[in-house]
């Protein structure tokens, strides 16, 4: 019997979570003809048609799916036998991890910090990304762990294969400048307003906060960087609705409103199960949930 090809199950796998040859391709920095080569070998191997013509693109068949799911269980035993060997024996490890902006700022370096002390051999990667994206590419097996949130009945799609463990929760507050007389949402209803841009899961629960409270947003700015955020609403060209944690090192004067309900934010890691069962993935949530637990990553109410 012909051994299949875990590199070519890999690539299977690949393209029914991205779609496409040519983005498994650049996902990889392989050439579209390797990839395509490569997959054409694997169906010779496997003995069955895997793809099938679609438009000017290809799709998974269904016996291309079945083989799918069947690399991704084989690359989850193998990641639990790598994970059960590190804590037979453990030495020097890599955790890669995709993190939201606010958490890299205001939680990493003391977890960092805590793990340089901790465990001295283990070696953490960092990419700040969108969850979306950090969740996608971590189903995709290109993190070990991602961080991301989840704003009150506001929740992200379940992807199979995925846990979801709690860091704990982030106060969401309105923001403005330190000279506003306003104390509830209600009173920004003619102010311009700066939120991250359409289709981000924060924007439309901000909106639906607004909303909730009579007011329909006047959102003149649009920013993924909450930095541009920061500097808008302290120099009182805008207001906007922000978790707490996007403070940690930021000095400057500001009000911080509470919202109706006092809503929390809820952060939390994303591992597979067999990244999840390595103690330095372990380690590295601890570590991030003791950050979030100090008081450093709560600033005091600012007026």
């Amino acid at each position: 019997m012909t051994m299949w090809d875990s590199g070519r199950l890999r690539l299977l796998r690949e393209l029914q979570l991205r779609g496409t040859v040519t983005a498994v391709a650049q996902t990889l920095n392989f050439s579209v003809s390797t990839v395509s080569h490569q997959l054409a070998r694997l169906e010779r191997e496997v003995g069955e048609k895997l793809l099938e013509p679609d438009g000017r693109r290809v799709r998974l068949t269904a016996q291309g799916r079945v083989i799918a799911e069947h690399a991704a269980r084989m690359m989850d035993a193998e990641e639990a036998a790598r994970g059960a060997l590190e804590a037979l024996e453990p030495g020097p490890e890599t955790v890669r991890v995709a993190s939201l902006e606010t958490a890299a700022r205001a939680l990493l370096p003391r977890a960092l910090d805590a793990l340089a002390v901790s465990r001295p051999q283990l070696r953490v990667e960092v990419a700040v990304v969108p969850p979306e994206v950090g969740l996608f590419e971590l189903e995709a097996r290109h993190f070990d762990l991602t961080i991301a949130e989840e704003y009150p009945g506001s929740t992200r799609r379940l992807r199979p294969g995925l846990d979801r463990v709690s860091l704990g929760t982030d106060p969401v507050r309105l923001c403005a400048d330190a000279a506003t007389t306003a104390t509830r949402l209600e009173d920004m209803a003619d102010q311009p307003w700066v939120m991250e841009p359409p289709g981000a899961i924060v924007r439309d629960w901000g909106i639906q906060q607004c909303r909730a409270a009579g007011i329909e947003p006047d959102v003149r700015y649009e920013a993924t960087d909450l930095t541009v955020h920061i500097r808008l609403i302290a120099a009182g060209h805008a207001v906007g609705i922000l978790p707490d944690l996007v403070w940690a090192g930021y000095s400057a004067e500001l009000a911080l409103i509470d919202l109706p309900g006092n809503p929390h934010r809820e952060l939390f890691t994303s591992a597979r199960p067999g990244s999840r069962e390595r103690p330095a993935v372990q380690a590295v949530h601890d570590a991030l949930a003791r950050a979030l637990r100090s008081p450093a990553a709560h600033p005091a109410s600012r007026r």
